[in-house]
């Protein structure tokens, strides 16, 4: 491992099952205690393919996985089986919350901006990922007002 991440070949495998997914490896980079589930976000390459943002998932053992979508496998064409030279490297960019989200909280008070300004980023990211999967504006403002319930 590198000062701020890894550069390795990993052989990519597959969960057994139907619908198993393709994975490589990433024993490296140790879960976080401050993340849900122990996720860490990463950003880098496999092979030519950059990648932002993905959260290397827990295997059960310890040890992290990269979950490889079918998406990133054609387009650098490898499937279970082949070798990736992996180059990841830890994120901790800060989230980005919209400025709406702020506008907000600003409205309801200095207290519930303060107690979601205090949650860490795994939290925030979380919250904010929930509103903006929303398809109505209707049901994007239940969702914030659900939060500013949560934080009050």
């Amino acid at each position: 491992m590198t000062k701020s991440g890894i550069i390795k070949d990993r052989v990519l495998k597959k969960f057994p099952g139907k619908g198993g997914w393709t994975y490589a490896e990433v024993p490296e980079i140790m879960p976080s205690s401050d993340a849900p589930f122990g996720w860490v976000t990463v950003s880098g390459y496999i092979d030519e393919y950059e990648l932002k943002k993905i959260k290397l998932l827990p295997m059960g053992d310890g040890k992290l996985f990269l979950p490889v979508k079918s998406m990133i496998r054609k387009k650098i064409n490898k499937e279970a089986g082949d070798t990736v030279l992996l180059q990841l490297f830890i994120d901790n960019t800060p989230v980005k919350v919209p400025k709406e989200i702020y506008d907000c909280l600003s409205l309801i008070g200095a207290e519930v901006k303060r107690s979601f300004d205090e949650l860490n980023d795994s939290s925030r990211k979380a919250y904010v990922d929930w509103i903006y999967e929303a398809k109505s504006n209707a049901v994007k403002e239940k969702r914030i007002a659900k939060m500013i319930q949560d934080l009050e």
